[in-house]
């Protein structure tokens, strides 16, 4: 099918107006997440403190790896046999969680003047901007300045920071002291690369994967590098088992894995919380014969979903969008048998979505939720005040806020994670949803009710790897063919513009153009730049931005929500996000807020809308995969244009390019807290 190509003349934006008083934000929620997170990391790390009470008939290499483990808690260095091949000691047994008391969100803490002074002085004596000042003292602390001229390579703990830039730095500082051998620079390069590693999914790395980089960061000894980073307690070593032993005699093999502090502590903490809420029953709070008449006025596999969770402290659902009235009749009954049930979603935009599905106010993002900007609050003893919670987009659930999740339920109340488990993982650290799925620890509904229409039909085939051609009689799918980059930004703009408003009857305003990427000739960038002067065009009178502008705001690394500018003042730039409004400070608006028009699939997931146009330029090659196909688009309601510029490739990657391994513990750690996991 083609489009038709006559232009119209561009649309101007509503400006609208920001609304009165003041509200908490989605950044002061996610620090207040934060916090909890780094507040139950450092009770884990005093739960450390006391002697391992496994493995005294250890031997041989693993009598090695658990005295390196020992050596660490105490201080020690490590033996040097630590990567050797290992076996693996029993799993100290998890604490009784612990309920914390409500979180009053507040904003950030500035670094002080005089510690951001000091380490200008460092940093500008080291040949590195002055403008990483600030980052460095709120990355490094008050004493900041004194660590950087003690240990140079700590600039690497400031974000942005790549390993040749602290090189250099380290240089300058050291002179001839400084080398690719020092072992200051080791420790740093270790933790900087489970950080990249955390970025893209991984909880932890094996030992090998990890030296390897290390080598091609130019370090000479890796595996020193390794252990001294282990000895130091920048990095925390595990060893889990990979099968079972052949015979008696047969050491089981294992493989030693390394992982950052936060990460690994909050994916034990996790499979703790799970398993809690596996291993306990429900409160008994209903009747069963209640439970089974809302089952029995359901249909399909909502009955199925409502008995499921009547009897289960964790459900796991699956499904895309039209499986969303399963939980919404699970709120529901839930909600006609005097139960305290809420939904959490991964964005603003999902819950309004949500919301009008169920009776009354009862869905939250998640963010919000573990903040208590929103929802039910919590109880006396710290626990959120629910007995049933449903969390959507499951599948974006990264470890760190999955372990907030499960550590503030009550005991007795009921856990349901819902989603589609074909989109694109979490941003952040770990694969939580498919950890559980694949683990088959609970109950587990799968929604026989698929998405509707030639669009439904089209992203379905993807999920099972295949590209079918659909009919599409209301022009619900168009394909537009491109040859170069030029040509790619010159339709998108005319389909965004002219062609979906003018065919459609969807105005430009809500259709979101999705790209692979926000480098290159097609990226976000360069779209967001063209549909501006077309769209909105104006001076950028506000760091680069207009009233009337599309964005999309990220209020922490990882999440991003759409808006648009409503104004700005004094205090920063203001928005509209999903009806609310929201204050991005000055300073702060350069490093979280881009233009909205354009978004990666990344970026737009948890959202929907009416119509929307996926560019597939011929560098998006290499960044194309099933998911990534399947995520942008699914993000169509009831119109989706392909600007394809990829041949052959598009095919390939939905039949052969599935989602990218992540290395993660949940599963190991989660088995032997399972019922019947002594037999």
């Amino acid at each position: 099918m083609s489009t038709p190509e006559t232009p119209e003349e561009p649309r101007s934006a509503d400006d609208g107006t920001p609304a009165e008083g003041a509200q908490v934000s989605e950044a002061e929620a996610e620090l207040a997440a934060q916090r909890l997170e780094r507040e139950r990391i450092e009770r884990r790390k005093a739960e450390r403190q006391g002697p391992i009470e496994a493995g005294a008939k250890l031997s041989g290499t693993a009598a090695d790896l658990l005295a390196a483990v020992r050596a660490v808690e105490s201080g020690e260095k490590p033996p040097a046999t630590v990567f050797e091949e290992a076996r693996p000691a029993p799993r100290r047994p998890a604490p009784e969680p612990v309920r914390r008391a409500p979180v009053v969100p507040e904003g950030p803490a500035a670094p002080a003047e005089g510690t951001v002074g000091e380490v200008r002085e460092v940093l500008t004596r080291g040949g590195a901007p002055a403008a990483l000042a600030a980052p460095a003292a709120a990355a490094l602390g008050e004493d900041a300045a004194d660590l950087l001229r003690e240990d140079p390579w700590q600039l690497l703990r400031v974000p942005g920071v790549r390993p040749e830039q602290a090189d250099g730095f380290a240089r300058a500082l050291l002179g001839g002291e400084a080398g690719p051998d020092d072992e200051r620079r080791g420790r740093a390069l270790t933790v900087w690369l489970l950080e990249q590693a955390a970025a893209a999914g991984h909880t932890v790395l094996e030992t090998v994967a990890l030296t390897e980089a290390l080598g091609r960061q130019g370090v000479p000894g890796p595996e020193d590098a390794v252990r001294n980073a282990i000895a130091e307690g920048d990095v925390l070593v595990f060893q889990d088992a990979v099968g079972e032993a052949v015979g008696e005699d047969e050491e089981q093999p294992v493989r030693v894995l390394v992982g950052l502090e936060r990460c690994a502590l909050a994916e034990e903490s996790l499979a703790d919380g799970l398993a809690r809420l596996i291993n306990s029953a429900p409160k008994q709070d209903g009747a069963a014969e209640e439970w089974e008449r809302a089952a029995s006025a359901a249909e399909g596999s909502a009955a199925d979903l409502i008995r499921a969770a009547s009897g289960h402290g964790l459900v796991l659902h699956t499904g895309g969008e039209a499986a969303l009235a399963e939980p919404a009749a699970l709120l529901n009954a839930a909600h006609g048998m005097g139960l305290r049930a809420w939904a959490a979603t991964h964005s603003p935009v999902g819950r309004e979505r949500f919301a009008s599905r169920v009776d009354g106010p009862a869905v939250a993002t998640v963010a919000g939720l573990l903040s208590g900007a929103e929802g039910p609050g919590r109880d006396p003893e710290g626990a959120l005040a629910v007995d049933l919670l449903v969390v959507l987009d499951a599948p974006q659930l990264d470890v760190e806020t999955a372990a907030l999740l499960s550590e503030s339920l009550p005991d007795g109340a009921r856990l349901v994670l819902s989603g589609d488990p074909a989109v694109l993982w979490s941003v952040g650290p770990g694969r939580v949803f498919a950890d559980l799925l694949a683990a088959r620890a609970c109950p587990q509904i799968a929604s026989r009710r698929p998405d509707p229409g030639p669009l439904g039909e089209l992203v379905s085939g993807i999920g099972v790897g295949e590209l079918l051609q659909v009919e599409a009689p209301e022009k619900e799918v168009v394909i537009v063919p491109v040859r170069d980059a030029g040509e790619a930004v010159h339709r998108t703009v005319q389909l965004v513009a002219d062609s979906v408003p003018r065919a459609l009857g969807v105005p430009a305003e809500e259709t979101q153009v999705i790209t692979p990427g926000h480098g290159g000739a097609v990226g976000t960038r360069v779209l967001n730049a063209a549909l501006k002067e077309r769209l909105n065009p104006g001076p950028g009178r506000f760091a680069g931005f207009d009233p009337g502008d599309r964005v999309a705001w990220s209020p922490a690394p990882g999440r991003t929500l759409p808006g648009r500018v409503v104004g700005a003042d004094g205090q920063g730039l203001r928005l509209d996000c999903a009806g609310e409004t929201v204050v991005v400070p000055r300073d702060r608006v350069e490093q979280t807020v881009r233009h909205g028009w354009a978004l990666t699939a990344h970026q737009a997931v948890g959202a929907r809308w009416p119509a929307a146009v996926v560019v597939l330029p011929g560098d998006a090659v290499p960044a194309l995969s099933r998911p990534w196909i399947y995520t942008a688009f699914s993000r169509a309601d009831r119109h989706l244009s392909v600007v394809h510029g990829v041949d052959q490739a598009l095919q390939r990657a939905v039949a052969e390019v599935p989602a990218k391994p992540r290395t993660t513990r949940l599963p190991v750690l989660l088995a032997p807290q399972l019922p019947g996991a002594a037999d």
